[in-house]
């Protein structure tokens, strides 16, 4: 049976990655991170291997201020060695060439125990996109 501490202890290390995100501190997001951690994000390419940190830091520098971010309809399972997140997330703020971001999207962590510590191991993110022919992103959705 786990317990009660595991989880709050996986809700801790992805309360702190996202912190990492939204603040564009790229070495606190790694540090949270395996070392083969493979990641399917919106961003091409279709998958990260390993340490992304150039992409990390380009992508951060795109960003006026910070990046806001909130969960929703989160839900969290944990194992002895594995543990899974689930929810929609809620990307906000600004782009250095004005854009204003408000996206919705769909997000899984997996996480590992790596020498008695909690790491994300996996990391997927999409939208849905219309089924109308058009392939167009559904970005336009809420929840």
């Amino acid at each position: 049976m786990v317990l009660a501490s595991e989880k709050h202890e996986v809700e801790g290390v992805i309360a702190a990655w996202s912190n990492a995100i939204s603040n564009k501190d790229a070495e606190g997001v790694r540090r949270h991170l395996t070392n083969d951690i493979v990641q399917f994000t919106l961003a091409p390419p279709l998958e990260f291997r390993g340490d992304d940190a150039e992409d990390l830091e380009a992508w951060f520098s795109t960003w006026r201020g910070p990046i806001g971010g909130e969960a929703r309809n989160v839900e969290i399972a944990v194992g002895d060695q594995a543990a899974f997140s689930t929810g929609l997330i809620h990307m906000s703020g600004t782009k250095t060439d004005g854009e204003n971001v408000d996206l919705w999207f769909r997000q899984t962590l997996g996480l590992k125990k790596v020498q008695g510590s909690w790491k994300i191991a996996h990391v997927h993110t999409s939208v849905p996109f219309y089924m109308d022919g058009s392939f167009r992103a559904a970005i336009d959705l809420k929840p």
